[in-house]
């Protein structure tokens, strides 16, 4: 139904949306803009450009799909709500709560629709997790235990670098925070502790782990690193009952995936959550209601980042 412009023929564009995109009835990947117009054009776009402006100047493309590094988002994301176009970028939308504010001002003003990229949100177990978390079938949740820990970047990679929006806690630590925000009813949170280790000194995080506090609820014990390691763990416990999530527990789509919760598991069979996720914005810009992960929940994750990183910073100072 819509014609998607992508900005950036990066990793994520080439193996999971491009793919999404061609794989949705309807939708049709009819640009790419990317230096490097070879990789522009193995997406299998109609037309491809060199210039991000070039994109978002032709007036056939209706949605702009970002995979720029995180520091790249504002710029694009604003100018392509500029231009009348509605967007799905990539989380995290932005570096900070306030980068967020700018942007939802933003669509507001130009009357499109602006989407985090949080894929794994479309994910059935993800939303029947949050489901769950709703209807309150743990009773009050008391403590949630949330671990993330990937792979260490190449050399060179934007994720060493804290300048382009690089770190363990933007990349796979969104993930653990999405979560632990969920089980406690996107409440705002008070951090307890935070602590962080880099590579070297002028780098980004490369492991961050850190305590929330819910006033009134419970707390929420958060790891996230990039130093190697392979581990994706959830499991929140309520007054009543608990819930547990088999590894990889955010990342899950290309193998059946488990939640267990009531002293019941439930199995979900291999599923693309990146097209699931195109699908619902495709039908969205039609004007059919379908799903999309709210704007005030992308704030909340990235207020909450923000506190974490505040704190982090006031113990690399004492």
């Amino acid at each position: 139904m819509a014609n998607w412009g992508f900005l950036g023929a990066g990793s994520i564009a080439r193996s999971s949306l491009a793919p999404a995109v061609l794989a949705t009835g309807g939708a049709v990947l009819h640009a790419v803009a990317a230096g490097d117009l070879d990789r522009a054009r193995a997406l299998g776009p109609r037309r491809t450009y060199a210039a991000y402006e070039a994109l978002l100047q032709d007036p056939d493309v209706d949605v702009v799909y970002i995979a720029l590094h995180n520091s790249a988002h504002l710029p694009w994301v604003t100018a392509a709500l500029r231009a009348g176009k509605h967007v799905l970028c990539e989380k995290p939308l932005g570096l900070s709560a306030a980068e967020v504010d700018a942007m939802a001002q933003t669509a507001r003003e130009a009357d499109r629709l602006l989407v985090e990229a949080a894929w794994n949100r479309w994910h059935p177990r993800t939303r029947a997790m949050e489901a769950l978390f709703e209807a309150g079938e743990l009773g009050t949740v008391r403590a949630v235990t949330a671990r993330f820990d990937g792979l260490a970047p190449a050399e060179g990679n934007y994720r060493l670098d804290p300048a382009l929006g690089g770190g363990a806690l933007y990349d796979v630590g969104y993930y653990a925070v999405s979560a632990a925000l969920a089980a406690f009813d996107w409440a705002t949170p008070q951090v307890r502790w935070a602590e962080q280790s880099r590579w070297h000194p002028d780098s980004a995080d490369s492991e961050t782990a850190f305590v929330l506090d819910f006033p009134g609820r419970g707390s929420a014990e958060i790891h996230c690193s990039l130093d190697g390691a392979s581990a994706e763990e959830f499991t929140a416990t309520g007054s009543t009952g608990s819930l547990h999530l088999s590894s990889p527990a955010f990342c899950a789509g290309a193998a059946p995936a488990q939640l267990t919760a009531a002293a019941s598991t439930r199995t979900y069979p291999a599923v693309d959550p990146y097209q699931l996720m195109v699908e619902a914005l495709d039908q969205a810009v039609a004007g059919h209601p379908r799903y999309l992960v709210p704007l005030d929940q992308t704030r909340l994750i990235a207020a909450t980042i923000d506190l974490v990183r505040s704190n982090c910073a006031q113990l690399a100072q004492s």
